[in-house]
């Protein structure tokens, strides 16, 4: 299915690893020129070559988002080759703390990672969408912002805010071509989690080959209807169709991409 992405050019926040790579290698794909985003320039490029290599178009911007400087530093080089009509806000970062060890100064460090650097992107580069009437704006949130755990309040709350941002954005957004919504991942399988859940496979006894390690893994810590976790590429296949012209009339949704982990009608 061809998603009309050609001549579309494209942010991927985050985008050397993990989920934001996989979302900017599809888009490029779909024929994007994507702008490979992050702090390395060793992995931005790597990320940049592959897409070339597979026939894609992509560039690379390098900053930290969690100051204005380097919000200023990656708006300038991903518009050198023209303006940006997609933005995916998917740079992000969790500390693995609990109400005890998640002090205020680290609930400040994630809200400029997870939250402000959001706001810093979308307020440099959503209002050149107003003038061209069209755009889209995509938040990479998650389902713990409806339903938070004891551990990591702080990357709880953010999501939150990442979600409620997004829907008073595309308020803000009326009649104006541009839209917002949200991809709210599960538990996905990205290269880190892995490596984690083999780590610690031994002491809950989910036996060792990944696939019982999984089945482990989702009947003790990630329930769901599907029973496995989730691929990066089926996030970026949503992500791909709130790019796409086909989602003209989706703004403000949240489609979460979990395997029925959430649990609610709404």
């Amino acid at each position: 299915m061809d998603l009309n992405l050609s001549g579309k050019r494209v942010l991927v926040t985050g985008s050397t690893a993990g989920l934001g790579e996989a979302i900017a290698k599809l888009l490029a794909a779909e024929g994007a020129t994507v702008v490979v985003h992050g702090r390395s320039i060793g992995r931005a490029e790597a990320v940049a070559a592959a897409i070339t290599v597979a026939g894609g178009h992509a560039e690379v911007a390098l900053g930290d988002l969690a100051t204005d400087a380097g919000a200023n530093a990656v708006v300038a080089k991903a518009t050198e080759g023209g303006t940006i009509d997609i933005l995916v806000n998917n740079a992000g970062c969790y500390h693995h703390l609990n109400w005890s060890t998640a002090l205020p100064d680290k609930w400040m460090d994630t809200y400029e990672v997870n939250v402000l650097s959001a706001v810093r992107m979308i307020q440099r580069l959503v209002p050149a969408m107003r003038e061209r009437g069209w755009g889209r704006v995509i938040q990479i949130g998650g389902g713990l912002a409806g339903q938070p755990v004891s551990m990591q309040p702080d990357y709880n709350a953010s999501l939150a805010a990442r979600h409620n941002l997004a829907v008073s954005l595309a308020r803000d957004l009326k009649d104006s071509g541009v839209t917002s919504n949200i991809v709210a991942p599960g538990a996905i399988l990205v290269p880190a989690v892995r490596e984690l859940l083999e780590t610690i496979a031994p002491q809950h006894g989910w036996g060792q080959t990944w696939e019982e390690i999984e089945r482990g893994c989702v009947r003790d810590m990630v329930p769901n209807d599907v029973g496995r976790l989730g691929r990066p590429e089926e996030i970026a296949a949503a992500v791909a169709y709130l790019a796409s012209p086909y989602a003209d009339y989706v703004s403000g949704a949240t489609i979460r991409i979990d395997g029925g982990t959430i649990r609610s009608a709404f």
